[in-house]
């Protein structure tokens, strides 16, 4: 793909599921990867399968890094690293911890990423954020309170890096999965069985949804495309939404 040719490319925890998909899609197309995990085993082995970089750590501090091993420019950037949670039963929110650690890699990793590359990005008229949302940005997921609240915020975020700066060349796109077969769908336990397994799809769907949304050059990326008529409902009758969710959480709370 042209747009994609040659070009830095970075992708945050890439060590596996949807990050190494994304990371193997843009290498098959001709950019230079930049592999990033918090796993520098798993970065470093996607790296070599790919003839990428590993830039192993933190995702909130690899900009830096990934600028220098890409020589010096960051075209695009996959902000795909994030962590999930589950409430642990029925009784309620989590622990301040674990709300913290999702506030900071789901929305503030995107925010540090967006205040490290936006300077160079709108300097020359041209830089691609990815951001992987999930559907529970735009609806919500029972049972992951943290995560449904951050990944609002990301996109929200990846919607105000758009409408903001949209006109100076950056072009933004929020993948919004619904079940995709990684280790993180593995985790949700019995909440991931009845709302997401039935209709999850390889992490390499969700890399062929975002290229064509690239084609398209589309905000918005929907591998389910069924998410759209959710979303639509939701917006249409909150009320009505609502009560078919919680008629799920009943059946959740029922399996556990």
């Amino acid at each position: 793909m042209e747009a994609v040719r040659d070009a830095g490319v970075v992708v945050t925890g890439a060590g596996g599921g949807i990050g190494a998909a994304l990371a193997r899609r843009f290498a098959g197309e001709g950019a230079r990867v930049v592999v990033n995990d918090l796993d520098a085993g798993k970065a470093k082995a996607v790296a070599e399968e790919i003839g990428g970089i590993a830039v192993p750590g933190d995702a909130s501090t690899v900009v830096d890094d990934a600028r220098d091993a890409l020589g010096g420019a960051v075209d695009v950037y996959c902000a795909n690293a994030g962590v999930a949670f589950e409430d642990g039963g029925t009784g309620g929110p989590l622990d301040e911890k674990s709300w913290a650690t999702a506030w900071d890699v789901n929305v503030m990793a995107h925010v540090r990423a967006a205040h490290g590359l936006l300077p160079g990005w709108l300097e020359r008229g041209s830089g691609r954020f990815v951001s992987t949302v999930s559907a529970a940005g735009l609806l919500t997921m029972i049972g992951a309170p943290s995560y449904s609240v951050t990944k609002h915020g990301a996109l929200a975020f990846a919607e105000w890096l758009s409408l903001t700066y949209r006109h100076r060349g950056l072009k933004v796109h929020a993948i919004c999965p619904q079940g995709v077969r990684t280790d993180m769908l593995a985790a949700t336990g019995t909440a991931g069985d009845l709302v997401l397994r039935p209709t999850a799809i390889a992490p390499e769907a969700v890399a062929d949804a975002l290229f064509r949304g690239i084609e398209e050059d589309r905000f918005l990326i929907l591998p389910h495309p069924e998410v759209a008529g959710f979303y639509q409902a939701r917006a249409g009758d909150p009320d009505r939404w609502l009560t078919s969710m919680n008629h799920i959480q009943q059946k959740w709370e029922e399996t556990r």
